[in-house]
């Protein structure tokens, strides 16, 4: 009984501990770094939005002229 309280009381300290841990390893970017993730998401965005248009421009009447437009 006693080794079961103790391995419960055990759990939020690890917590503690390791986010504690990841917090002191954890550095903010710089600006160069900020930029780059800044670009990679705007490229990101970019071909997703290109990706939906083609598929709202093609494919779904392409398709609802196969199916017939029930």
């Amino acid at each position: 009984m006693a080794d079961q309280m103790q391995e419960l009381l055990d759990i939020p300290k690890d917590f503690v501990k390791d986010g504690t841990q990841f917090m002191n390893r954890c550095t903010k970017p710089d600006q160069k770094e900020f930029i780059k993730i800044c670009q990679a998401v705007g490229v990101g965005f970019l071909i997703m939005g290109a990706v939906g248009y083609v598929v709202k421009l093609i494919h779904i009447p392409v398709n609802n002229i196969l199916v017939g437009g029930a």
